[in-house]
């Protein structure tokens, strides 16, 4: 492989690379097929050898002439687990993977020299720490090998992605290895855990004592390593001007640039087809519904707008609490003025539960049943109307009920009676573990908003992602987004928020926050924002109770447009999507190079 060796190799770690374990996943896979267009094979990375998946993920090479196969063979030579190939996914760019497992016999030592050296004490016997400080043992002696003189002359860039990788920079800086080093915190930990926890987290952020507040969650050696990787980067970064706030005052380093995410919309582009999928995918949600919803009472599906909201079960992080609290208001606004609508609202998120409820299963499948009978009805009476018609001398419209049989009539007829049921319509899928502490349940509970016929506002909690095996759904979560009208994601803590571009580049509207990278981002850089179906709730500076008002203002608005009205603005939203393609968000990547190779 000949590669230029004046210009710079770009190294990107991360703990999910070739891991799929959370959203650092879909930030670096996305983000993939942009740097390889730009970078060709001068960019490489590096994970974990741990995922259950990841023979799915990973090919294996026996072509070392890369300056990373070099390095690999030497660490290999040394003694060191390491795997060498390409990742699967579009650019097929090369990776290294560390089995962490492989240097627990070195594990005492190596927390030795972290606190020694560093500081940063780790306990014993805690899994993910261990894991973590074992990657990053072997991340650091990659770059000894790598940047030894000999292995290649490239001017060398590893860019670090969240505290799981950052554990070799501390210990590369007190080296002296020719590196320059980004290092990138999409969310810092201490900040997820504060906001959680205090209603006024954005007020109290300039006064939080981060050593005891990470004690107190029991956090301290994972903010530790974070910290010692923001300020041991040549190159400090985020994802928002929200985080950036986070990082000054909890780590204690202001960034130097923002690194806003993006997607590859390249895999979201339908073109023309976009607008038949979403009536093809929304056609599958009305079968879900119907065998939810109809054994106890109709509503007419053609006046039926589908909301979801997904994410972690962050009840207050991600704003399910001022979601919930907007339904009940919209659900009030809706009786009031008798829009002839019905809003079936979807919670996806995760959680724990023994089994799917077996009311949803039985329903679903007497539906079916139905179905099939009246499919063979159909058929029945067709073949029989035809021979009919096609026989007589002055055709007339024959008594079509004569042309079934009693068999089939008697099966519809139980089928029917089976089905019909007094109870209303249940609002979680699943028998969840610890029901009665659920916030979600107990929200719906006291507003009694529990899916009764006259509510406008219906609620499907559904705790488990979406996937086609799901009996219940059959359709994976991108087909599901896709028949939907409107994503709601007013967050309290979002560093970023993949789902509303999702949405977006899926041509569904959503509804975001101002304290959300992406809803920041969005009133900062896209005009006429909520035209092209980007919604921003205020949080910022609001109380509560005005925020709920603005989501609920914005959905009731949503809730009366026209059908023509909705398609002409899936077009503004899909179209206006790619802003926040890779390919023009990789600017900012660029930026933070250049920065570092200056600061050499």
């Amino acid at each position: 492989m000949v590669i230029n060796e004046t210009e710079p190799l770009l190294i990107e770690t991360a703990w999910e690379v070739c891991n799929q374990v959370g959203g650092i996943y879909t930030v670096i896979r996305s983000k993939v097929p942009a740097t390889v267009d730009k970078w060709g094979s001068r960019y490489c990375l590096l994970g974990p050898y741990m995922s259950p998946n990841v023979l799915a993920e990973f090919e294996p090479s026996d072509d070392y002439s890369h300056p990373l196969g070099k390095a690999v063979l030497k660490m290999r030579q040394a003694g060191f687990e390491v795997h060498y190939g390409s990742w699967l996914v579009t650019g097929k760019p090369l990776v290294a993977l560390f089995n962490p497992f492989s240097v627990y016999n070195r594990l005492g030592h190596i927390k030795y020299e972290l606190w020694e050296h560093h500081g940063i004490g780790t306990p014993n016997d805690v899994d993910l720490i261990d894991q973590v400080v074992a990657f990053g043992y072997l991340v650091k002696e990659f770059f000894r090998f790598l940047a030894d003189g000999e292995t290649t002359q490239q001017p060398l860039i590893a860019h670090f992605h969240e505290w799981m990788a950052g554990t070799p920079i501390p210990e590369m800086r007190k080296m002296g290895l020719p590196v320059q080093i980004v290092f990138t915190t999409h969310a810092t930990l201490l900040g997820r855990y504060l906001a959680m926890n205090d209603p006024n987290f954005y007020n109290h952020l300039p006064f939080y004592d981060w050593v005891k507040e990470s004690k107190h969650f029991n956090i301290e050696p994972s903010v530790a390593i974070e910290r010692a990787a923001a300020h041991g980067s040549h190159v400090f970064t985020t994802v928002s001007e929200v985080t950036d706030q986070e990082c000054t005052y909890l780590l204690g380093r202001k960034c130097d640039l923002i690194l806003p995410n993006g997607l590859n919309i390249e895999r979201f582009v339908a073109l023309h087809e976009f607008q038949n999928l979403h009536k093809e995918y929304k056609e599958q949600i009305n079968q879900f519904v119907m065998g939810h919803f109809f054994h106890n009472y109709k509503f007419d599906l053609d006046k039926t707008l589908y909301f979801f909201t997904s994410g972690r079960y962050e009840f207050k992080n991600k704003g399910f609490d001022l979601t919930l609290e907007a339904l009940a208001r919209l659900n009030g606004l809706m009786r009031l003025y008798n829009i002839d609508k019905t809003v079936v609202m979807f919670f996806v998120t995760k959680r724990p539960y023994y089994s799917i409820n077996p009311n949803a299963l039985q329903s679903r499948a007497l539906l079916e049943e139905i179905r099939q009978t009246c499919e063979a009805i159909t058929k029945q009476v067709g073949e029989r109307m035809f021979y009919e018609v096609d026989a007589g001398v002055a055709p007339k419209l024959p008594a079509l009920n004569d042309f079934i049989d009693d068999y089939w009539k008697l099966r519809l007829r139980r089928a029917v009676q089976s089905w019909r049921t007094s109870q209303l319509p249940i609002v979680v899928t699943h028998n969840l573990v610890d029901d009665a502490k659920d916030e979600i349940l107990n929200f719906l509970r006291a507003a009694h908003l529990v899916n009764n016929a006259y509510d406008k506002v219906k609620i499907v909690y559904h705790p488990d992602f979406i996937t086609t095996s799901s009996p219940l759904f059959g359709m994976d979560y991108g087909q599901f987004v896709r028949g939907c009208h409107l994503g709601v994601f007013p967050s309290y803590y979002e560093p970023w928020g993949y789902t509303p571009l999702e949405c977006n580049a899926s041509g569904v509207p959503s509804i975001t926050s101002d304290l959300s990278g992406f809803g920041d981002y969005v009133l900062k850089n896209i005009p006429d924002h909520q035209n092209k179906g980007m919604y921003v709730v205020k949080r910022h500076n609001k109380s509560f109770d005005e925020a709920a008002n603005e989501l609920t203002e914005q959905m009731f608005a949503f809730v009366q447009q026209s059908r023509r009205e909705r398609i002409s603005q899936r077009n503004r939203t899909e179209a206006a999507s790619v802003e926040f393609d890779w390919k023009n968000l990789s600017i900012y990547y660029d930026r933070a190079y250049r920065l570092a190779m200056d600061r050499r």
